[in-house]
Order: C-alpha cells, then sequence, then structure tokens
C-alpha cells in the first residue's frame, strides 16, 4: 500500500497538482535522489513570467552588496552573532560617506542592488532612514534598496508609533524598491517563541508582507531551518507560505539556509547536514507551487553544493553579494565573484543570465 501511494504521489507530482502538507510529509521519507528528480522536473514547469521565452537551461544571479546600517540590536536573538547593544566597543551606525564608498564599489563592479538591514536601533528616528533612503535614491538611482526585513518594519512601526502601513507607505515613497524575507526563520510562534521571543510573531511578519504587496513592492520569502524546530513545523511555514502567495502574490523567490551555529547562544546537537539542505530546498520547491523562483543557498553551503542545488529545484544562483556581515559572524564565510558564479553555473548545464530583482534579465 506505501508504495502505492507513494507512485500515486509522484505521478501527481509530475502532474503539477498541489500538494497538501500530509503529501508534504510523506515526500520528505523519499529518497533524496528522487526528491531531487521531483523538484528538477517542478523546476522544469515553474511559470517564470520574467524570461519564460528563454527555456529551462537559464539559471540567473544578481550583481548586489549586503549592507548593514547598523548593529546595534535589541531583540537578542539567539541565534544571531551579529548584534551589539549600545555598551559595546563595536557598536555602529553607518555614515552616508561609509554608504557611499560601498555604493561606489558597487557601481564600479556592475552592481544594481543593495540587500539593506540591521538590528532593531532603539534610537534612531524615523527621518533618518527616510533622509537614508533618499540619500541613495538620488546619488544611485540606478541601484534598487531591497531593504528593511518584516521584524524591522513591526519595529518601526512600534517605535515611531505610526500605522504600519504609512511607515511602509513612507519608506517606498522615499526610494524603497523591495523587502527582503528575513526574519521569517520559521512561521510557528512556538519555534519563534524559543529563539527569538522579542522579535514580531508569524502573523505580523505575514502582516507586512500583505501590506507591502497591497502598496506594490516585491519581496522575497525565506526559513532559516536546522535549530529546535521538527519537519512538521517546516511543513507548516511552508503552508503560510504559500496561503500568503495565494492572497497577495507578490513574494518573487525562495531562499532556505541551515542555521549556523558558531558563536551564537542557540546551541544545537549536531549541524544539519547538506543532505538534510538539499532535502527541504527540494521539498520546497514541490510544496510552493505559486513561486516562481527559488535560490539556491551557496552563502550557507558553499559553492559546490550551491551548484549541485541547481538540481534540487532552484533555478537562481542568488547573489554576488560583495559584502556579508551577519551569516559571516556565525562563522560561514564563502565568497564568490561573478566570474566564478557564471562558471558554476556552467559547469552544471545551464546558461548563466544576470538578473535584477524582478527576475528581468540584464544580459
Amino acid at each position: 500500500m506505501v508504495a502505492i501511494n507513494s507512485a500515486a504521489l509522484t505521478e501527481r507530482v509530475l502532474a503539477g497538482e498541489r500538494i497538501s502538507s500530509a503529501d508534504a510529509r510523506e515526500l520528505y521519507a523519499f529518497p533524496l535522489e528522487e526528491l531531487g528528480a521531483l523538484a528538477n522536473a517542478r523546476r522544469r514547469t515553474a511559470k517564470r513570467s520574467a524570461y519564460e521565452n528563454q527555456g529551462n537551461d537559464v539559471v540567473t544571479y544578481i550583481v548586489d552588496r549586503n549592507i548593514n546600517y547598523t548593529n546595534v540590536c535589541n531583540v537578542y536573538c539567539k541565534f544571531c552573532a551579529f548584534y551589539r547593544t549600545e555598551k559595546d566597543e563595536d557598536h555602529y551606525v553607518i555614515s552616508f560617506e561609509q554608504l557611499d564608498q560601498k555604493l561606489d564599489e558597487l557601481t564600479a563592479a556592475g552592481g544594481v542592488q543593495i540587500l539593506m538591514q540591521g538590528g532593531h536601533h532603539p534610537k534612531l528616528p524615523f527621518s533618518w532612514y527616510i533622509d537614508l533612503l533618499r540619500h541613495i535614491r538620488e546619488k544611485y538611482p540606478h541601484i534598487n534598496i531591497h531593504g528593511f526585513s518584516p521584524p524591522e518594519f513591526q519595529h518601526f512601526a512600534e517605535t515611531f508609533k505610526m500605522p504600519l502601513r504609512d511607515v511602509i507607505a513612507e519608506f517606498k515613497a522615499a526610494g524603497l524598491g523591495s523587502i527582503p524575507g528575513g526574519g521569517g526563520e520559521i512561521l510557528v510562534d512556538r519555534v519563534r517563541n524559543r529563539i527569538s521571543p522579542l522579535k514580531c510573531n508569524s502573523d505580523e511578519w505575514l502582516e507586512v508582507m500583505q501590506i507591502a504587496h497591497e502598496l506594490g513592492l516585491k519581496s522575497s520569502a525565506t526559513m532559516m531551518f536546522g535549530h529546535v524546530e521538527t519537519i512538521d513545523d517546516r511543513i507548516e511555514h511552508l503552508q503560510r507560505l504559500r496561503d500568503q502567495q495565494d492572497r497577495s502574490g507578490g513574494f518573487t523567490a525562495f531562499i532556505c539556509w541551515t542555521f549556523q551555529p558558531e558563536n551564537t547562544v542557540l546551541k544545537v546537537p549536531h549541524r544539519t547536514t547538506t543532505a538534510e539542505y538539499l532535502r527541504m530546498q527540494a521539498l520546497s520547491r514541490i510544496f510552493l507551487d505559486n513561486f516562481e523562483n527559488v535560490q539556491s543557498s551557496w552563502v550557507t553551503q558553499g559553492p559546490q553544493i550551491g551548484q549541485v542545488a541547481l538540481k534540487f529545484g532552484a533555478n537562481d544562483f542568488g547573489s554576488v553579494m560583495m559584502e556579508e556581515n551577519v551569516v559571516s559572524s556565525a562563522g560561514t564565510t564563502f565568497r564568490l565573484n561573478a566570474a566564478e558564479i557564471e562558471t558554476l553555473i556552467r559547469d552544471a548545464g545551464y546558461e548563466p543570465r544576470r538578473r535584477n530583482n524582478w527576475y528581468a534579465l540584464l544580459n
């Protein structure tokens, strides 16, 4: 009976049918090679409107730079090795001069976007953020500002005593172009209460995305797994993302990565394996049938596994990422330039193409 049910489930996946959470639990137990093959089949049939005439052999990437505008944060997530308090000697808030230097370097490298996030600084005024956005938009109009995760927006609304919609709208008017999916971790409050009890809850994270999408801002969605969550928690996370995409349709891509434990308060018995990462990415591609794009996470897994992930449902290699501070604080320091990314994509049998945040091809 099990074999018959598995065969029927395989046929439904290959037919492009939507699967249930119970189906996902069954798929999770499939041999890794079979699950990867199913995810790769789903990758090939996924509708990618931005370049639907380019065929299935295209793998995209973007040239951007991570900029953390401050490391001061008052939510003290147990999985984070990056945050500082104002009492720490190495705390900072970026100056506009430092920002300009980073953006000049990004421009010289052909970059088109910054991923800008920070800690939950308790004292920066609303005007500081608006001035920052306007400065970038006016001086670097070619750079998309992909910035401020949902927990940051909830922090802003509370700190500035403003309606959340007004905060997001003001940021957009000042130059914000899109929103990253940071702070999602696992969208199950029992898990969030254990690893980041002071951060926004699952409904609040999704509320930011709903409002942002209504206001015309696209966003990515993420999952950080391999800590205190269960397999069922991961599937519930995927279910909430898929439901949100059904409602608002504004997610451009999904990215998952494994918890990096070095230098963090949160401890786990064993680091999550490469096989487990590939299994979850493949399952995500199959389950998230309304997401056009899935990124491989070479930043946490390394270049070779990032390449292998292209056979497990991913159609995007993420970012050149000229700068990365958060994951590297937890002991992971992989780096790649554009030429190396393109070589990895070609060696996997695909055609590398640069894109922007909205997955329009740039070359």
